[in-house]
């Protein structure tokens, strides 16, 4: 059985429009198979982008219960990403997704948020301001009508669009057990890129993303692996090229750069941290020291600059 959920009215007299999948920002989900389940139509406050070719958009999403760490990584790759004209898209939930909202924000870009609620309701309640800045420049939508009732299951399963509406999903903290992982299984299933910003193995906040990039993610650590994800031109054109050879590496390989990258640099570590054979960790160092990813430095292994 559903168990409802309260949430107080923001605003019953709104002005929204009822937006079917002919728009031409939500065209791409006529491609998507039936299984997958995508919206007939959304309802919309705010305006959706009507530019052609459709902006390049980025969902970034994570953890209620955030770090510092995490806000200021989020709040940072919506900013700079803004900044380059990119759309942002999340859940204006607390935490990460409020963070990424206001970083767009901050910067001057358009960002839209995915409602788990009716059209006519904001949740939670402290972020009606928060709503009202979106609503400036960008847009509010949710599947569901002004009145309807509202479930706990809601939230999770708005996840789906929130993925739907992206080019890229960025997964900056998540538990083990989160919500946040739905919305990166959606993406994946969607055909989507999805990224996972790597943590300290010893907090909560990061099991999720560093399960996800054992999982075949793809490891960020910085704003390039995102720009070049949105085929947008790297802050530092001259790494470009060893940008695009990790791009092209196997899910086994990319675990590999991700140790690396979070200092997890000899074959007994990662071979403990991924969970995987001594002897295949070693193959896979040979081949990615062949393709001249990564050089030795004594017993260490560190990725070529």
């Amino acid at each position: 059985m559903l168990v409802g959920v309260s949430i107080d009215c923001f605003d019953r007299r709104m002005d929204y429009q009822k937006v079917d999948l002919n728009h031409p920002y939500l065209e791409h989900f006529k491609l998507y198979p039936k299984y997958l389940d995508p919206p007939s139509y959304l309802y919309v406050r705010g305006r959706l982008p009507t530019a052609q070719p459709r902006p390049k958009t980025a969902a970034i999403v994570g953890a209620r219960r955030c770090t510092k760490y995490g806000e200021n990584i989020a709040y940072n790759f919506a900013y700079q990403l803004a900044k380059r004209g990119v759309i942002i898209v999340s859940g204006l939930a607390y935490g990460i997704d409020a963070c990424a909202h206001r970083g767009c924000l901050d910067a001057g870009g358009v960002t839209i948020a995915v409602l788990g609620t009716p059209i006519d309701q904001i949740y939670p309640r402290s972020h009606q301001s928060l709503a009202e800045r979106i609503l400036e420049k960008g847009a509010i939508v949710s599947e569901s009508a002004p009145g309807d009732p509202v479930f706990r299951e809601s939230f999770l399963y708005r996840n789906r669009i929130v993925a739907g509406l992206a080019d890229i999903v960025v997964i900056v903290e998540a538990s083990d057990h989160s919500g946040t992982k739905y919305t990166a299984e959606r993406g994946m299933e969607q055909g989507k890129s999805v990224y996972a910003v790597p943590g300290d193995i010893s907090r909560p906040m990061s099991v999720g993303c560093n399960k996800l990039i054992k999982n075949n993610c793809i490891p960020c650590t910085e704003l390039d692996d995102l720009l070049i994800g949105l085929h947008l031109k790297p802050q530092e054109p001259s790494r470009s090229a060893n940008y695009e050879k990790y791009r092209q590496c196997t899910p086994e390989q990319l675990k590999i750069v991700a140790c690396l990258k979070a200092g997890i640099d000899v074959p007994d570590e990662m071979s403990k941290y991924l969970e995987n054979d001594l002897t295949e960790i070693y193959r896979q160092l040979t081949l990615m020291e062949i393709a001249q990813l990564i050089q030795r430095e004594g017993a260490r292994f560190v990725l070529v600059k």
